[in-house]
Protein backbone atom coordinates (compact mmCIF):
# COMPACT_ATOMS: atom_id res chain seq x y z
CA UNK A 1 0.00 0.00 0.00
CA UNK A 2 0.79 3.88 -0.71
CA UNK A 3 4.08 2.41 -2.72
CA UNK A 4 4.17 6.43 -4.71
CA UNK A 5 3.66 8.06 -1.03
CA UNK A 6 6.20 6.24 0.87
CA UNK A 7 8.76 6.75 -1.96
CA UNK A 8 8.07 10.53 -1.72
CA UNK A 9 8.45 10.13 2.14
CA UNK A 10 12.13 9.01 1.44
CA UNK A 11 13.05 11.90 -0.87
CA UNK A 12 11.37 14.42 1.17
CA UNK A 13 12.83 12.84 4.48
CA UNK A 14 16.68 13.28 2.70
CA UNK A 15 15.45 16.39 1.49
CA UNK A 16 14.87 17.91 5.10
CA UNK A 17 17.99 16.38 6.36
CA UNK A 18 19.63 18.31 3.52
CA UNK A 19 18.22 21.54 4.82
CA UNK A 20 19.26 20.46 8.28
CA UNK A 21 22.61 20.45 7.11
CA UNK A 22 22.83 24.02 4.60
CA UNK A 23 21.50 25.51 7.95
CA UNK A 24 24.38 24.10 10.31
CA UNK A 25 26.56 25.12 7.18
CA UNK A 26 25.71 28.42 7.29
CA UNK A 27 25.76 28.84 10.99
CA UNK A 28 28.82 26.90 11.02
CA UNK A 29 30.73 29.36 8.40
CA UNK A 30 29.21 32.70 9.71
CA UNK A 31 26.98 32.75 6.48
CA UNK A 32 23.66 34.10 7.94
CA UNK A 33 24.24 37.19 6.58
CA UNK A 34 25.65 36.19 3.12
CA UNK A 35 22.59 37.95 1.25
CA UNK A 36 22.90 40.96 3.32
CA UNK A 37 19.16 42.08 4.90
CA UNK A 38 17.14 41.44 1.94
CA UNK A 39 14.70 38.44 1.89
CA UNK A 40 13.67 36.64 -0.27
CA UNK A 41 15.96 38.49 -2.79
CA UNK A 42 19.78 38.22 -2.28
CA UNK A 43 21.21 41.87 -1.95
CA UNK A 44 18.38 43.44 -4.23
CA UNK A 45 18.87 41.03 -6.48
CA UNK A 46 17.07 37.45 -7.69
CA UNK A 47 20.07 35.97 -8.35
CA UNK A 48 23.01 37.51 -7.27
CA UNK A 49 25.85 38.67 -9.43
CA UNK A 50 29.45 38.07 -8.38
CA UNK A 51 28.84 36.17 -4.90
CA UNK A 52 31.32 35.85 -2.03
CA UNK A 53 31.50 32.27 -0.91
CA UNK A 54 28.95 33.08 2.14
CA UNK A 55 26.46 34.36 -0.65
CA UNK A 56 26.65 30.93 -2.34
CA UNK A 57 26.07 29.30 1.17
CA UNK A 58 23.23 31.51 2.17
CA UNK A 59 21.61 31.47 -1.04
CA UNK A 60 21.91 27.71 -1.77
CA UNK A 61 20.16 27.05 1.65
CA UNK A 62 17.11 29.37 0.83
CA UNK A 63 16.89 27.64 -2.60
CA UNK A 64 16.66 24.63 -1.54
CA UNK A 65 14.81 25.41 1.96
CA UNK A 66 12.36 26.51 -0.45
CA UNK A 67 12.39 23.77 -2.55
CA UNK A 68 11.95 21.09 0.29
CA UNK A 69 9.29 23.49 1.97
CA UNK A 70 6.97 22.59 -1.26
CA UNK A 71 7.85 19.25 -0.87
CA UNK A 72 6.54 18.78 2.83
CA UNK A 73 3.34 20.71 2.49
CA UNK A 74 2.75 18.19 -0.61
CA UNK A 75 3.46 15.62 1.53
CA UNK A 76 1.63 16.98 4.24
CA UNK A 77 -1.25 17.03 1.88
CA UNK A 78 -0.96 13.52 0.51
CA UNK A 79 -0.61 11.98 3.81
CA UNK A 80 -3.85 13.92 5.12
CA UNK A 81 -5.75 12.44 2.28
CA UNK A 82 -4.84 8.80 2.48
CA UNK A 83 -3.58 8.03 5.82
CA UNK A 84 -6.33 10.73 7.43
CA UNK A 85 -8.09 7.16 9.49
CA UNK A 86 -4.76 7.08 11.67
CA UNK A 87 -4.64 9.61 14.83
CA UNK A 88 -1.12 9.96 14.37
CA UNK A 89 -1.05 10.49 10.83
CA UNK A 90 -3.59 13.81 10.97
CA UNK A 91 -1.55 15.15 14.26
CA UNK A 92 1.82 14.82 12.53
CA UNK A 93 0.52 16.54 9.46
CA UNK A 94 -0.38 19.20 10.83
CA UNK A 95 2.54 19.61 12.91
CA UNK A 96 4.35 19.15 9.70
CA UNK A 97 2.82 22.08 8.02
CA UNK A 98 2.50 24.37 11.42
CA UNK A 99 6.42 24.03 11.51
CA UNK A 100 7.82 24.45 7.92
CA UNK A 101 5.55 28.16 7.84
CA UNK A 102 7.39 28.82 11.44
CA UNK A 103 10.71 27.97 9.94
CA UNK A 104 10.23 30.11 6.84
CA UNK A 105 8.87 33.20 8.88
CA UNK A 106 11.86 32.66 11.41
CA UNK A 107 14.64 32.60 9.03
CA UNK A 108 12.91 35.29 6.71
CA UNK A 109 12.69 37.51 10.33
CA UNK A 110 16.30 36.40 11.16
CA UNK A 111 17.72 37.77 7.99
CA UNK A 112 15.56 41.00 7.94
CA UNK A 113 15.29 42.02 11.22
CA UNK A 114 17.73 40.60 13.03
CA UNK A 115 17.46 38.13 16.41
CA UNK A 116 19.22 37.58 19.52
CA UNK A 117 21.19 34.15 19.81
CA UNK A 118 18.56 32.72 21.65
CA UNK A 119 15.64 32.85 19.23
CA UNK A 120 18.73 32.06 16.29
CA UNK A 121 18.62 28.43 18.46
CA UNK A 122 15.08 27.45 18.24
CA UNK A 123 15.71 27.65 13.70
CA UNK A 124 18.05 24.45 15.08
CA UNK A 125 15.44 23.20 17.23
CA UNK A 126 12.41 23.66 14.69
CA UNK A 127 14.44 21.58 11.95
CA UNK A 128 14.78 19.18 14.24
CA UNK A 129 11.15 18.87 14.86
CA UNK A 130 10.17 19.28 11.64
CA UNK A 131 12.71 15.95 10.12
CA UNK A 132 10.86 14.20 13.00
CA UNK A 133 6.82 15.21 11.85
CA UNK A 134 8.39 14.30 8.20
CA UNK A 135 10.22 10.58 8.98
CA UNK A 136 7.00 9.55 11.14
CA UNK A 137 4.92 10.13 8.33
CA UNK A 138 7.22 8.03 6.09
CA UNK A 139 6.90 5.78 8.48
CA UNK A 140 3.00 5.76 9.09
CA UNK A 141 3.05 5.20 5.39
CA UNK A 142 5.35 1.93 5.84
CA UNK A 143 3.06 0.84 8.74
CA UNK A 144 -0.51 1.00 7.53
CA UNK A 145 -1.90 -2.19 5.98
CA UNK A 146 -5.81 -3.31 5.68
CA UNK A 147 -5.77 -5.06 9.14
CA UNK A 148 -5.40 -2.04 10.51
CA UNK A 149 -2.89 -3.29 12.99
CA UNK A 150 -0.06 -1.39 14.78
CA UNK A 151 2.65 -1.74 16.79
CA UNK A 152 1.58 -0.96 20.47
CA UNK A 153 3.22 -2.36 23.15
CA UNK A 154 2.08 -2.35 26.50
CA UNK A 155 3.87 -0.62 29.13
CA UNK A 156 3.72 1.17 32.87
CA UNK A 157 2.75 5.10 32.89
CA UNK A 158 6.18 5.59 34.61
CA UNK A 159 7.47 3.97 31.71
CA UNK A 160 5.75 5.99 29.50
CA UNK A 161 6.41 9.56 31.23
CA UNK A 162 9.97 8.63 31.40
CA UNK A 163 10.23 8.58 27.14
CA UNK A 164 8.33 11.89 27.10
CA UNK A 165 10.84 13.18 29.85
CA UNK A 166 14.00 11.97 27.71
CA UNK A 167 12.44 12.98 24.85
CA UNK A 168 11.74 16.77 26.17
CA UNK A 169 15.07 16.79 27.75
CA UNK A 170 16.76 15.81 24.31
CA UNK A 171 15.27 18.66 22.96
CA UNK A 172 16.61 21.12 25.24
CA UNK A 173 20.17 19.59 24.66
CA UNK A 174 19.71 20.50 21.03
CA UNK A 175 18.54 24.16 21.79
CA UNK A 176 21.75 24.39 23.97
CA UNK A 177 23.93 23.07 21.30
CA UNK A 178 22.60 25.53 18.92
CA UNK A 179 23.05 28.42 21.54
CA UNK A 180 26.59 27.17 21.49
CA UNK A 181 27.33 27.78 18.31
CA UNK A 182 25.20 31.16 17.44
CA UNK A 183 27.10 32.96 20.58
CA UNK A 184 30.37 31.80 18.91
CA UNK A 185 31.07 29.87 21.86
CA UNK A 186 32.08 26.46 19.90
CA UNK A 187 35.92 26.77 20.66
CA UNK A 188 35.37 28.16 24.32
CA UNK A 189 36.39 25.06 26.46
CA UNK A 190 40.16 23.87 25.71
CA UNK A 191 40.58 20.54 26.68
CA UNK A 192 38.10 17.71 27.27
CA UNK A 193 36.58 16.19 29.88
CA UNK A 194 38.47 19.48 32.04
CA UNK A 195 37.35 22.93 30.42
CA UNK A 196 40.70 25.19 30.17
CA UNK A 197 41.98 23.27 32.81
CA UNK A 198 39.58 23.82 35.20
CA UNK A 199 36.65 20.77 36.29
CA UNK A 200 34.33 23.62 37.07
CA UNK A 201 34.55 26.76 35.26
CA UNK A 202 31.33 27.76 35.96
CA UNK A 203 28.01 28.99 33.94
CA UNK A 204 28.72 32.57 33.11
CA UNK A 205 29.55 33.80 29.87
CA UNK A 206 30.51 32.04 26.78
CA UNK A 207 33.11 29.47 28.86
CA UNK A 208 29.25 28.60 30.74
CA UNK A 209 27.43 28.01 27.81
CA UNK A 210 29.67 25.62 26.42
CA UNK A 211 30.14 23.69 29.64
CA UNK A 212 26.57 23.71 30.54
CA UNK A 213 25.73 21.94 26.98
CA UNK A 214 28.75 19.62 27.58
CA UNK A 215 26.94 18.83 31.20
CA UNK A 216 23.12 18.64 29.74
CA UNK A 217 24.94 16.32 27.12
CA UNK A 218 26.37 13.51 29.89
CA UNK A 219 23.30 13.74 31.25
CA UNK A 220 21.50 13.02 28.05
CA UNK A 221 23.66 9.98 27.99
CA UNK A 222 22.88 8.76 31.28
CA UNK A 223 19.09 9.24 30.84
CA UNK A 224 19.20 7.24 27.29
CA UNK A 225 20.97 4.25 29.46
CA UNK A 226 18.85 4.14 31.92
CA UNK A 227 15.89 3.87 29.21
CA UNK A 228 17.76 0.72 27.40
CA UNK A 229 18.57 -0.63 30.58
CA UNK A 230 14.82 -0.41 31.85
CA UNK A 231 13.71 -1.67 28.39
CA UNK A 232 15.77 -4.52 28.56
CA UNK A 233 14.22 -5.40 32.22
CA UNK A 234 11.01 -5.03 31.42
CA UNK A 235 10.43 -4.98 28.05
CA UNK A 236 12.99 -7.16 26.09
CA UNK A 237 9.68 -8.89 24.29
CA UNK A 238 9.11 -5.88 22.65
CA UNK A 239 11.42 -5.30 19.77
CA UNK A 240 10.29 -1.55 19.02
CA UNK A 241 11.30 -0.79 22.24
CA UNK A 242 14.71 -2.51 22.44
CA UNK A 243 15.90 -1.92 18.99
CA UNK A 244 14.60 2.03 19.47
CA UNK A 245 16.32 2.28 22.79
CA UNK A 246 19.55 0.66 21.63
CA UNK A 247 19.84 2.62 18.78
CA UNK A 248 19.46 5.89 21.07
CA UNK A 249 22.49 4.63 23.05
CA UNK A 250 24.26 4.11 19.87
CA UNK A 251 23.55 7.43 18.46
CA UNK A 252 24.13 9.42 21.87
CA UNK A 253 27.16 7.73 22.07
CA UNK A 254 28.08 8.62 18.37
CA UNK A 255 27.02 12.24 19.55
CA UNK A 256 29.57 12.77 22.57
CA UNK A 257 32.36 11.66 20.46
CA UNK A 258 31.34 13.77 17.90
CA UNK A 259 31.41 16.60 20.21
CA UNK A 260 34.53 16.02 21.48
CA UNK A 261 36.22 15.74 18.48
CA UNK A 262 34.66 19.13 17.62
CA UNK A 263 37.07 20.65 20.46
CA UNK A 264 40.15 18.85 18.98
CA UNK A 265 39.74 19.02 15.61
CA UNK A 266 39.54 23.06 15.38
CA UNK A 267 37.30 24.19 12.03
CA UNK A 268 36.42 21.12 10.99
CA UNK A 269 32.97 21.50 8.94
CA UNK A 270 32.85 17.84 8.72
CA UNK A 271 32.66 16.81 12.15
CA UNK A 272 30.47 20.24 13.14
CA UNK A 273 28.08 19.13 10.54
CA UNK A 274 28.02 15.13 11.93
CA UNK A 275 27.68 16.56 15.39
CA UNK A 276 24.57 18.09 14.31
CA UNK A 277 23.12 15.27 12.09
CA UNK A 278 23.88 12.42 14.82
CA UNK A 279 21.06 14.24 17.70
CA UNK A 280 18.40 15.19 14.98
CA UNK A 281 18.16 11.31 14.23
CA UNK A 282 18.47 10.59 17.75
CA UNK A 283 15.84 13.23 18.50
CA UNK A 284 13.55 11.21 15.48
CA UNK A 285 14.22 7.69 17.38
CA UNK A 286 12.68 8.91 20.19
CA UNK A 287 9.83 10.71 18.88
CA UNK A 288 9.00 7.78 17.31
CA UNK A 289 9.18 5.52 20.37
CA UNK A 290 6.90 8.01 22.24
CA UNK A 291 4.63 8.01 19.55
CA UNK A 292 4.23 3.98 19.67
CA UNK A 293 3.74 3.96 23.43
CA UNK A 294 0.71 6.68 23.19
CA UNK A 295 -0.72 3.65 20.97
CA UNK A 296 -1.31 2.11 23.97
CA UNK A 297 -3.45 1.09 27.46
CA UNK A 298 -1.48 1.39 30.67
CA UNK A 299 -1.58 -0.95 33.40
Amino acid sequence: MHRALKTYGIITSIGVLIVLLQGATVTKTESGEGCGKTWPLCFGEVIPTNPAIETIIEYSHRIVAALVGAMILILAMWSWKKLKHLREARIFCLAAFILIVFQGLLGAGAVVFGQSSAILALHFGISAMSLASVVILTILAFEDHPTGRQIAPKVTKGFKYYVFFVLAYCYAVIYTGAYVKHTGATYACDGFPTCNGMWFPGFSGIVGAHYFHRVTGMLLFAFILILLIWTLIKYRQHLVLVSTSLLCLLLVLAQIISGVSVVFVVGSLTIGLLHALIVSLLFTTLCYMALVLTRNKTH
